[in-house]
């Protein structure tokens, strides 16, 4: 499997320091990590302000922008005009564009989300919806356009690149070492409220059934209108399409990384027929299932499994 080689992280004022530690955590040169150069940008070398009012020094300026394979546009006070037009200039020069947070807000700005589907922050989205109405905001943890990918968290994004690009056992990998909740898969944009936790678990197990809200409730005991109030103030998505994002997700797993039938999938992921995954499918996605499959295919390119194959995490 070959993903991008060389990743730039840019660096605003202001960063948020969760985002920073995570990339160099999941991205740095590890023994069972990705085989990625990793590299830190800013408008202009030099000192830069953290959000928790650290300075830190970074070496390079947007040039370094194009050397990268991917771009990934960290969340902070906000980035500088001049990085709208750098994005734009490394996207339309093939380059993977990544942001998650405040960082969606500058894609929009450079145009890169006009007419496409985005996610951010639910604290972010009504603004984003807002300012850039050309943007279909949803309430997802990733949105996956191919060329251009956003998230609500670096948790939800940095996760997502490394199994797309990467695989899922080197994105497995990366987790254990870095002890990261989100080997769940569950999509939430954080981790579950405890009396949550047993139902999303439950429901993740059970995604081949055609799984309605009032039986995720009943695993909550909770009234179904108390159950979704709770679940959307806690997640920030309903459950119903907490459960749609997962049967797609899991369906998008099984495109990319096997060759079953859009109807073995589709049973699978607890749709009634191919079509009905493919109707959703391309609700969500723009495209069906099988035109997902052949560009999966594209993206990840086989090579020797057998090296990236880690053992389980201990537990």
């Amino acid at each position: 499997m070959s993903g991008f080689k060389s990743l730039v992280a840019y660096v605003p004022e202001g960063v948020e320091m969760l985002g920073l530690g995570l990339v160099s955590a999941m991205f740095g040169r590890k023994p069972s990590g990705p085989d990625v150069r990793l590299t830190f940008c800013t408008d202009q070398p030099g000192p830069v302000m953290t959000d928790s009012g650290l300075t830190l020094t970074v070496p390079h300026g947007l040039v370094a922008l194009s050397q990268a394979d991917a771009v990934v546009l960290l969340a902070g006070a906000g980035p500088s005009t001049a990085v709208f037009a750098a994005a734009r200039r490394e996207h339309d020069r093939g380059a993977l564009v990544a942001a998650y947070g405040s960082g969606v807000l500058a894609l929009a700005a450079a145009g890169l989300l006009d007419g496409a589907r985005a996610t951010t922050h639910p604290k972010l989205a009504e603004e984003l919806a807002a300012a850039y109405p050309l943007v279909t905001v949803e309430q997802r943890a990733v949105v996956d356009q191919g060329t251009v990918i956003t998230a609500a968290g670096p948790l939800d994004l940095y996760l997502h690149l490394l199994r797309r690009e990467h695989g899922e056992s080197i994105a497995d990998a990366v987790a254990c070492q870095a002890v990261l909740p989100a080997l769940r898969d569950d999509g939430l944009t954080s981790s579950p409220d405890e009396f949550l936790a047993g139902v999303v678990s439950w429901a993740l197990a059970n995604l081949h059934r055609p799984l309605s809200v009032q039986e995720m409730a009943v695993q909550a005991v909770m009234s179904p209108r108390t159950f979704a109030r709770r679940f959307r103030a806690a997640t920030g998505v309903t459950p119903h399409a907490w459960l749609t994002s997962r049967r797609l997700a899991r369906a998008e797993h099984l495109l990319a990384d096997t060759d079953l039938s859009i109807e073995q999938i589709a049973r699978r992921v607890g749709y009634a027929s191919g079509a009905v995954l493919r109707e959703v499918f391309i609700k969500s996605h723009g495209v069906p299932p099988r035109d997902f499959r052949r560009r999966s295919r594209y993206w990840y390119r086989p090579r020797s499994r057998e090296r990236y194959r880690m053992a389980e995490c201990p537990s």
